[in-house]
Formats: structure tokens, sequence, C-alpha cells
């Protein structure tokens, strides 16, 4: 068999006149195998299959299941063909259905795959681009929100405990003050907290941000991720070049971490034949307003035993009857107020610690109260002992015996000579 570049060589050399005897012997190879690729009685890197393909007899039944169900599982597809009598691997056959083409291709569910692409062009300052990165932490999923400059491609991302509106929107304004402002146009895929995942229209409550930052919303048609490649390739540079090596133990100690990879190692990115932090430069960002739209976020959590809240890296405390009880933490976005409610009834109002300080914030009440109940609950009484004999008592035995139908009164007996006497009473 001659390769490609040994059959464009004995093309070039017949055609300088030479006879197939001379470019046998100038190529090591025997005249019938030259002879055979100048006639193109074979095509180079193409070996002769020696005996049929098993394969042959099955392909129409094949291509027909899949012109039928362009989804069928190809394990379901070879299930049918061994019963059939097809006798060789799954590995052979899937072979064959991809060398074949067999598989009808299904745009509505092929995404950006097989689809021409471009690279849009991003006037400065023009849109940015938003998506959730879920990375796995070590006590469960954490949520990356990532905002990325279309233009320049410099992002920035913070942590949010949730994806609902609340923290969607207070991420939102984290991000834009890292960036230092923010572009005339935001592009979200149909985030459930933006736009309704049935219509596709803009939520109320995200349209009020919107306004209030003062910019356009743009939302990419279903099943078009590729619409927003910019920042869904800023998700996997995060989560390869940062996350997998990242020593993180939650999203508070992470944060800082982040916000220093994003501006020594994303903002020397290379892109379009300079840095990111050069095409930044040109972006002119709109200015933000001075404070935070006012979103509320709202988020469950259970009392400790010392009648303690976790949350954002601090402790806050309630009254000591709502131990192991869930509770509701609500605050505001710019305010310094905390409130914890249960039941929807307000329990108390803290002022925030800075997050990630691991403070205790707890009033002179609650640790008065906390104090009587621990005082309560002590006692100077000797603990049960557990491996003492304690057989049914009188009183159980009597219970017992109702429930056997005797009349009431009777004793269950449980000496041998009593037991004989009670006989004998009887008769």
């Amino acid at each position: 068999m001659l390769s490609p570049e040994e059959d464009v060589e004995a093309h070039a050399l017949r055609s300088r006149g030479w006879s197939i005897s001379a470019i046998a012997r100038h190529l090591n190879r025997s005249r019938v195998t030259v002879r055979a690729y100048l006639r193109d009685d074979k095509q180079p890197g193409v070996r002769r299959r020696h005996q049929p393909d098993p394969f042959d007899r099955f392909e129409e039944y094949v291509a027909q299941r899949l012109r039928d169900d362009p989804h069928v599982w190809a394990t379901a597809l070879y299930d049918e063909a061994r019963g059939l009598g097809y006798e060789r691997s799954y590995q052979r056959f899937t072979h064959a259905l991809r060398t074949r083409g067999l598989r009808p291709h299904c745009e509505p569910c092929a995404g950006v795959r097989g689809r021409p692409t471009i690279e849009i062009a991003h006037p400065p300052g023009e849109e940015i681009q938003w998506d959730f990165l879920e990375l796995p932490g070590p006590d469960g999923p954490l949520h990356l929100l990532v905002g990325t400059l279309s233009h320049s491609g410099r992002f920035r991302a913070v942590f949010c405990e949730t994806e609902d509106q609340g923290h969607v929107i207070a991420g939102i304004d984290a991000v834009l003050r890292r960036l230092g402002g923010t572009t005339r146009r935001w592009r979200f895929d149909r985030m459930a907290a933006v736009v309704s995942t049935a219509t596709g229209r803009l939520l109320p409550g995200f349209a009020a941000a919107a306004k209030y930052y003062g910019v356009g919303v743009d939302v990419c048609p279903p099943r078009r991720g590729n619409r927003k490649g910019v920042v869904e390739s800023r998700n996997h540079f995060i989560a390869q070049r940062w996350w997998r090596t990242a020593n993180i133990r939650d999203a508070e100690q992470a944060q800082p971490f982040l916000d220093r990879f994003c501006i020594r190692i994303g903002d020397a990115l290379p892109r379009a034949g300079t840095l990111v932090r050069t095409l930044a430069e040109a972006e002119l960002l709109q200015l933000l307003p001075v404070a935070p739209f006012p979103a509320t976020l709202t988020v469950t959590r259970r009392v400790s035993a010392a009648a303690l809240v976790a949350y954002m890296g601090n402790q806050y405390s309630v009254p000591p009857g709502l131990v192991s009880r869930s509770v509701e933490v609500r605050r505001r976005v710019g305010s310094e107020l905390l409130e914890i409610r249960c039941a929807d009834r307000l329990v108390v109002s803290h002022r925030r610690a800075p997050d990630g300080a691991g403070v205790v914030v707890r009033t002179a009440e609650h640790r008065a109260e906390l104090e009587a109940a621990v005082l309560r609950s002590f006692t100077t009484d000797r603990p049960c002992r557990r491996k003492e004999n304690r057989p049914p008592s009188t009183a159980a035995l009597a219970a017992a015996a109702q429930l056997h139908g005797h009349e009431e009164g009777w004793a269950v007996s449980v000496d041998l000579q009593r037991y004989v006497e009670a006989v004998a009473a009887t008769q």
C-alpha cells in the first residue's frame, strides 16, 4: 500500500516520463503495486478488504431504523442487530455507524456542534454577558455568577448562595463594581431569575433592576448558548485554570482568591493580538448608581444547639426556644441590618458583621435567656443505670391479664404454688 506522499511522487515521476520499473525501484515497491496506483485502481491509505464486512447485511435495516428515529440509542440498535444475527462487538458496530454516517443530523438537538460559527464583533462598552458556573464544592455545589465584557473579554465573578432573583441582582451589582461600571446592554440565557422560562419575557422584579441601572436586556433564544460564547469560554477558563487546583473550603474564603486571579491572570490573557487589560481600557463603561439596587436576599438556616444562625461566615443569635428549628434569614442589599424570621414572624434584627469575619453576634437578652435555659437543665440526680434487671411490674402484669381476657382483679401469678392454689379454687 502506498502512502499519499508516495502516490503523489509516483504520479509526478510518471508525468516526467519515468517507466513503471524505474518508479518501483525508486519507491522500493513492486511494479504491480505502482501500476495499480497509477491506473487509480487503488487509493492511497485505503487497504483492500480481504473479506466482506459483516455489517453490510445489516446496513439497510440500521439506516432505516435511524431514519425512523434519529435519536434511538446505539445500544438498542445493537441489541436488535444481535437478534438478527450480527456477531461482531459493540465497538465495531458503532464504528460502522460513524464511518458510514448512518445517523441523520438533527438540527434542533445539535446545539453548536457541526454548525458554522463566526466571531461576532462587539463595540466597546456595548455588552456584558452573564452566566452561572456551578462548581463542585466540599459541602455541595457552589454557584458562581460570571460577567464578561464582550469586547475586551475582561471578566469578574462572585459567589452567590442561590440562583434566585435577589442573589442574582446582588451578584450583578458586585461584579459591576469590580469591573468599574456597566455596559449599555446585558445579555442572558433563559435564566429563571431573569425571564419566564415559559414565555421568555422579563420578570417584573428584574425589569425594575435593569431600569435602575439604565441598561437594556437581551435574552438568547432557547437552546442557542453560542450567542454568549465569550462568557462560556471564560467559564471554562475559570473552572480549569483556577478552580481545578484551588485549595478552597467555602465560598467566603474563595472569593478573595478569585478576585486576585481575575486581575492577575484573567486580565493578562491575549485577545485579538493584545492583552485583555489593554482592550478593557477602551470599554468606556457607564457609571453605576451610588447605592446598589435594594434587592431582598432570603435564605433558610437551621438554628444550632447554641441558639446561633450561621450566615456569610458569621453567627447570629436567636432565642433559645428556636434551637433545631428552621428560620429565614433576610436582608436588603445596601442595608446593615439582618432580619431573622420564623413562621413569617420577625424574631430579631442584628447589625451585620463583615462577611467571613468568623464572629458571633449575640444580644445581651439572648445570652441571659440561654444561660437560664442551660442552668435549668442542670441536675444532680444520678443517671439511670442501664444494666439493671427490671421484670414487668404488678401493674404491667395486671394490664397483660386484661389483654388475655382474664376478669378484672385477677393478678398474673409468677409463683407456681400460687398457680396451683388458684386452679384448685376454681374446681
